[in-house]
């Protein structure tokens, strides 16, 4: 093999390892919601814990995240933990103190081989603020094994710098209205 040959094909193999390394964590499939607007969020999960199965996904909801309705998913359980929120907020003309802070799927089976996702749809409050990003611990629960993407970046950090980082969305202005 040539030397331009070895270095495309070295080239093409990191490039291969990074995009797996990249998708191998649990992600928001659109990384960018608008303040003072609904988003629906669609959690991708590629892979269970260490080859065994995926039998449960528990997401914590974070503050200025309101009116949350999961997605039922056929063979799935749901079951959300609500508590009060960081403070009182106006939601379609109702004062809204308190709702769901975790979302929990489980009872189903999501083999290491494939690829599912598991969604719901929320509020984002104008509470927020545009150029930060917002983080969702998510804990998946496996047949062997648990996964706990929950590392939130500390100042001057990335996702990319840690293991287990917990699924983030970048928050933008609202370019129009919404609800």
């Amino acid at each position: 093999m040539s030397r331009l040959g070895f270095v495309t094909m070295a080239a093409i193999g990191g490039l291969m390892a990074f995009a797996t390394s990249a998708s191998a964590h649990i992600t928001l499939e659109n990384p960018q919601g608008a303040i003072g607007a609904s988003y629906k969020a669609v959690f991708r999960v590629p892979h269970g814990c260490k080859g065994s199965a995926t039998i449960a996904l528990k997401v914590q909801v974070p503050d200025g995240v309101i009116a949350v309705k999961p997605q039922p998913k056929p063979g799935w359980q749901i079951k959300t933990v609500k508590g009060k929120y960081d403070k009182a907020y106006t939601f379609d003309g109702a004062k809204l103190e308190a709702g769901v802070r975790e979302v929990d799927w489980s009872g189903g089976k999501l083999l290491d081989d494939y690829y599912d996702e598991f969604v719901f749809t929320g509020f984002l409050t104008d509470s927020l603020k545009p150029g930060t990003t917002l983080y969702f611990p998510v804990v998946q629960e496996c047949e062997q094994g648990v996964e706990r993407w929950i590392e939130i970046p500390a100042e001057g950090k990335t996702s990319d710098d840690y293991e287990t980082p917990a699924p983030g969305l970048k928050l933008i202005p609202n370019q129009g209205s919404d609800d």
